[in-house]
């Protein structure tokens, strides 16, 4: 009597067909989920501990350019939940002369600006010469090399001088013919408790405290000390290769 086998072998191989559900858990599983931890890793990092920010306007100048991709530091003062403006903690406060990345209290635009009052000051300006705390800032002429980038139609118009704020000495710009003085001066006021007063170095172009008013210190999101690339948008976005990672006072 002749015994027959059953072939179990190209049973054992042939693929166990999914049904649609297991296919959906399965793309899940393998890359839905992985891509989506590597994602809320990164923004949560750049939320919560660094962060770029790219500056799209001249407002910062000469101390920051078009152009310009700033490195930003969100561990500078406090702590947040990712995502959010809520302090989990607090180990310092913006100091005058810090530049500051934070929300515009106007339109929630993201902003750079310097810190030139903390709570308490009384600040007062008369054309584009602060006083802070009764005291005259003073503003000397430049010997760095900061004005040689800029293009030398903008140096023609312009004025350059350095300004002290705190432990802070940087260059301030102001335009020799400018439409909008009503920005050169203002009546002594005093900062608020929690509320922080900004200004751009680019005295005459810049809308800041002066236009918007006061910075609530929860909207400061961090601040920045360096440039990590450059490309100049005048020039088809060619890199500046001497601004890759320069220092800002």
């Amino acid at each position: 009597m002749k015994t027959t086998y059953a072939d179990t072998t190209s049973a054992a191989k042939a693929p166990r067909k999914l049904s649609p559900k297991q296919k959906a858990l399965r793309f899940w599983r393998e890359w839905v989920k992985p891509l989506a931890i590597v994602i809320i890793v990164c923004t949560s990092f750049r939320s919560a501990v660094a962060d770029w920010n790219d500056v799209p306007t001249g407002s910062m100048k000469p101390t920051i350019l078009e152009g310009d991709r700033i490195l930003v530091n969100r561990l500078a003062y406090d702590l947040k939940v990712p995502y959010t403006t809520w302090h989990l903690l607090e180990w310092s406060n913006p100091k005058a002369g810090e530049i500051v990345v934070c929300y515009s209290p106007a339109n929630g635009d993201r902003l750079v600006k310097r810190v030139v009052g903390v709570p308490g000051d009384r600040i007062e300006m008369r054309n584009n010469t602060l006083s802070i705390n009764g005291r005259v800032l003073s503003y000397e002429r430049l010997d760095g090399d900061l004005v040689d980038q800029l293009d030398p139609s903008q140096r023609r118009n312009h004025r350059f001088a350095s300004e002290t704020l705190g432990d802070h000495t940087h260059v301030t710009m102001t335009t020799r013919s400018v439409r909008r003085r009503t920005l050169r001066s203002f009546a002594p006021i005093v900062v608020p408790e929690d509320e922080y007063f900004v200004m751009g170095d680019n005295r005459d172009n810049s809308a800041d405290s002066r236009v918007f008013g006061f910075v609530k210190r929860d909207q400061i999101l961090g601040r920045t000390s360096r440039v990590a690339l450059s490309l100049n948008p005048d020039r088809w976005y060619w890199p500046r290769w001497g601004r890759t990672l320069h220092p800002l006072e």
